[in-house]
């Protein structure tokens, strides 16, 4: 017999306020950075350029507080706001322009916030929507049972996998060539296109077979491969905005630990038999 150790439910509950932390912080850094690639996104709003720029700062400093508070003492209003403000910034990029698979890559941003609202539960009153989500060694019993989250978890580290993936295999980004050359791949054009298939080959295995050891595979890709970003010039941030990417497959594979139950002990025979055996 097996049952899930009970320090799964605690390790679950950092992994996910880590996760949520590393994107808003991550991402709150470019606001104050004033970066360039965020224009299109307000123009896509109707704000000018002049009045992006000025905006930028103030975004970038609201999410770096909402992930320090995620960190430091998460509640349920704060990981609301949180799931809310990244599954807008995701569809924001096909607004302006920059595709649908923008939108399933940044599932991290989005699923992970929202899984760690499910598990602890929707607040009943006003307080508890702002009181502090404490880990515990057992889940919540008003939020999502762990079975439940890992099933949230499958479809999000499946649909970021898939995203990255249509960078390669359909969209053919040349970011990603520039990527690839950093570790010395000379065809670069052809890498894209492999690595992206080959995402799409963990894409399903995650939904149809996501035994533990694919999980940790794809937590050490996923953290492997963002590292090409400062590793090709792009600031640290890049790699730890997308910490629910890292988080994803982590997490998911924390809902499917199992620990081997106490042997239950051999049922006692009677005196009788006791007494011939001897």
């Amino acid at each position: 017999m097996t049952s899930r150790p009970a320090w799964t439910s605690r390790a679950l509950h950092w992994s996910l306020r880590i996760g949520v932390a590393m994107c808003f912080i991550g991402h709150g850094a470019f606001g104050i950075r004033v970066k360039e690639g965020w224009v299109p996104f307000f123009q896509a709003l109707g704000f000018s350029d002049a009045i992006a720029h000025r905006l930028m700062p103030i975004v970038g400093t609201f999410d770096i507080t909402m992930g320090i508070t995620a960190l430091l003492s998460p509640c349920r209003a704060v990981l609301l706001w949180m799931s809310v403000w990244a599954t807008f910034t995701a569809f924001l990029r096909p607004l302006a322009g920059q595709g649908y698979w923008e939108v399933l890559e940044r599932a991290g941003n989005y699923g992970i916030p929202m899984t760690f609202l499910a598990l602890s539960g929707l607040g009943r009153t006003w307080r508890e929507w702002f009181e502090p989500i404490m880990p515990s060694d057992t889940p919540s019993t008003r939020g999502i049972t762990m079975e439940q989250a890992g099933r949230v978890l499958r479809w999000c580290t499946a649909l970021l996998l898939l995203g990255h993936a249509g960078y390669g295999a359909f969209m053919h980004k040349t970011m990603l060539q520039d990527h690839y050359a950093v570790i010395g791949i000379s065809n670069t054009a052809a890498a894209v296109s492999a690595v992206g298939w080959f995402e799409v080959a963990l894409a399903a295995g995650v939904l149809f077979a996501p035994v533990p050891a694919l999980l940790l595979f794809v937590c050490a890709w996923k953290m492997g491969t963002e590292l090409l970003y400062p590793m090709s010039g792009s600031p640290f941030w890049e790699w730890i905005e997308r910490g629910g990417s890292y988080v994803a497959p982590l997490a998911l594979f924390l809902t499917q630990v199992r620990g081997k139950t106490a042997v239950e002990p051999a049922p006692r025979v009677s005196p009788a038999i006791e007494e011939r055996l001897a």
